[in-house]
């Protein structure tokens, strides 16, 4: 793997490629285990199936350097499938982002105009360093 290389593609196939301990940061925008389907009636593959999007995790748990973090979105409604793979993987949730859509894609009992992720942490990267978020709305 290059330095400072941004890397694309199905994690299931491209994680098993790099040695262990080698990232520095992980940005994973996982299917969200919510059956979704567009207004087009697109689907996502494995949506549907926690066995076939948590495993990924395994992966990168090992890649990760000791000390460093994950980006990971998810599905608010699976987040308890979601909360015990970390878990289980040994990354910890340390923060949790928002960000406020332009439009809103889904309504129910609220109307959904929002995308969050958590920050999960392999090791204790906070004892030595903190990370500033710059948006709309935050402080």
């Amino acid at each position: 793997m290059k330095l400072n290389e941004v890397n694309c593609g199905d994690s299931k196939t491209v994680l098993k490629t790099y040695e262990s301990e080698c990232v520095d940061l992980v940005v994973t925008d996982p299917p969200y285990l919510v059956n979704y389907r567009d207004r087009a009636g697109r689907t996502l593959k494995s949506d549907d199936n926690a066995d076939g999007v948590l495993p990924v995790f395994n992966e990168i748990a090992r890649v990760m350097k000791q000390d460093s973090l994950c980006i990971s979105f998810y599905g608010w409604n699976a987040i308890s499938e979601f909360s015990n793979k970390w878990r289980e993987v040994r990354l910890k949730p340390v923060g949790h982002i928002v960000w406020q859509k332009p439009y809103v894609s889904n309504k129910r009992y609220v109307s959904y105009a929002h995308e969050s992720a958590y920050i999960l942490a392999k090791g204790n990267l906070l004892q030595r360093t903190r990370v500033y978020c710059l948006g709309r709305g935050i402080s």
